[in-house]
């Protein structure tokens, strides 16, 4: 493990975020962010108790004064530590109801979590990106998770799409202005349903075997994207079950 480098992971709930920050525990020290400290202890427990570091931290990446306040906590947690590794996977604003019945609440909500928030997190991490550039092993790596909504607008999914979309063009910009200066940028679109305890009772492509998107399986994607060099970054990725229907 490196004792000058750590990761964050914003979104780190059960499914992808907590794998991200199981995966990427085995490199660095670990911050994990969620609104509530429920959704990061175990994790935090899991790491700690298996000779890893990790830090939980309760903040609301929409809010700036919250995620101010959540990176003076990192300072003095991880003093002299630099940034490898950041991962966006908060997911927010799921309002799945006819257009004429959305307010302009709902709307606001699904463009924070999902836009705003990836704004917020990019402007506290991608300065202490590129203060890692000449000390991190691999090229420091901001991560966004994305979904089928990033690429496509779909009946009764009109704050996703308009908020996911926002989220992925935001990743695009940050790609070509960081990349050349050693960050990495890279967008993941998870074109499926995520096998999690929430989603045990779903029927998905037939009930077939691995017909879900392995959550360990995806973390493991996005810690190869993290380690690729410079000379052939990937700006974005799509992954899905193998039965998974285009």
């Amino acid at each position: 493990m490196s004792s000058k480098l750590f990761a964050i992971v914003a979104g780190a709930g059960p499914g992808t975020g907590r794998a991200c920050a199981l995966r990427f525990s085995k490199a660095y020290p670990v911050v994990l962010l969620t609104r509530k400290a429920e959704s990061y202890q175990d994790t935090v427990a899991e790491i700690n108790k298996a000779g890893g570091k990790a830090i939980g931290i309760s903040a609301d990446t929409s809010d700036v004064k919250s995620l101010d306040s959540a990176f003076e906590a990192i300072a003095k947690e991880l003093p002299g530590y630099k940034l490898a590794a950041a991962i966006y996977n908060v997911g927010a604003g799921f309002s799945r109801k006819p257009f004429l019945e959305l307010t302009v609440e709902e709307f606001d909500v699904a463009i924070g979590g999902n836009a705003r928030g990836l704004f917020n997190f990019a402007q506290k991490t991608v300065p202490l990106l590129l203060e890692a550039v000449a000390d991190s092993e691999h090229p420091p790596t901001l991560l966004i998770t994305g979904a089928t909504a990033s690429v496509r607008g779909s009946y009764l999914f009109a704050t996703m799409g308009a908020s996911m979309f926002a989220r992925r063009a935001l990743g695009q910009s940050l790609a070509r202005e960081f990349g050349p200066k050693g960050v990495h940028v890279a967008h993941a679109i998870i074109d499926g349903v995520i096998d999690i305890p929430r989603t045990t009772h779903y029927s998905v492509n037939g009930g077939a075997e691995d017909g879900k998107l392995r959550a360990d399986a995806i973390a493991e994607s996005y810690w190869n994207l993290h380690t690729q060099h410079r000379s052939a970054f990937t700006q974005e990725i799509d992954m899905r079950p193998y039965v998974e229907k285009f």
